[in-house]
């Protein structure tokens, strides 16, 4: 099987997986409804995945792949810091409109605990090398602080992210996740802006 054919067939899956939690529920959602909307068989569900569980950590794929088609969205020249304020109002707008805080909350408190990868933390996703790209090309454009290194950039940015994600969830969704970090995000990545 070609890397292509395999990471449509797990995409499949992951995107029918997250539209039906979202619509009915992650306790309410069945493996055989998962594999049916997904279009694909019960084998190539349990290659991927070991149950539902697995399912959780799954939720990065899905915010890589949003990430790669607003990156296709993005004019180069527009500025670096304009870049990551519009990737993060474009995600939290998804995340705000596509996703349930139980499912949010259910993803954080799996990572909290799990003995195995962390894939919020994997440095090879799509998410970061995006992020270390926006953040070099600002250093090399004299828009972004040298002061910081790249990584360090991007471990403050990253960890930004969550903090919104996490006060969020705690906060059971009680303002829009979208307006408050338009509003507060620029705030807090002041100090990176040249």
């Amino acid at each position: 099987m070609t890397k292509k054919n395999v990471r449509n067939t797990k995409g499949k899956i992951i995107l029918a997986a997250w539209k039906l939690f979202y619509e009915q529920g992650y306790e309410e959602t069945t493996i055989e409804e998962i594999i049916e909307e997904s279009g694909t068989s019960k084998g190539s569900f349990y290659h991927y995945f070991t149950g539902k569980d697995s399912l959780l950590s799954s939720l990065s794929y899905m915010f890589d792949e949003k990430y790669e088609e607003l990156m296709e969205q993005l004019d180069s020249d527009m500025n670096s810091f304009d870049k990551l304020m519009y990737l993060n109002k474009e995600l939290f707008f998804v995340v705000e409109n596509s996703i349930s805080i139980e499912l949010l909350t259910k993803l954080y408190s799996s990572q909290l605990t799990t003995k195995g990868e962390r894939h919020l933390l994997d440095k090879n996703r799509t998410y970061y090398r995006i992020l270390r790209n926006i953040f070099s090309e600002g250093q090399a454009r004299g828009e972004i602080t040298k002061e910081l290194t790249v990584n360090e950039l991007v471990k403050l940015y990253a960890l930004c992210e969550r903090a919104f994600l996490y006060d969020w969830c705690l906060s059971n969704g009680g303002y829009s996740l979208t307006r408050y970090s338009a509003e507060m995000f620029p705030m807090f990545l002041a100090k990176i802006k040249i």
